[in-house]
């Protein structure tokens, strides 16, 4: 349990980072989750405008910390590809 003041501070402000983060990670999943809908559907202009509209939440959730770069580039890789091979 957290005793001096600045302790007592770090952890609140650690419960609400938690809180916020975790609404991002949520938010990001959600888009990926609309993506994975639509290309098992094979609707592939569906798709498309899912990819377009994940890949700015992707970024956004390595500025801000939430997911790392690399892990990033490469769910944007593999789900441009998928939707591609459905267009093809």
């Amino acid at each position: 349990m957290a005793n001096t003041p600045q302790s007592k501070k770090r952890a609140r402000q650690s419960e609400a980072r938690y809180a916020v983060n975790k609404a991002r990670r949520s938010r990001i999943r959600t888009f990926l989750r609309k993506v994975e809908e639509a290309i098992t559907s094979g609707d592939s202009k569906a798709a498309a405008e899912a990819l377009r509209t994940v890949q700015p939440e992707l970024a956004r959730g390595v500025t801000k910390g939430v997911m790392h770069k690399n892990t990033v580039a490469r769910k944007m890789s593999r789900l441009s590809a998928r939707v591609k091979s459905i267009a093809a």
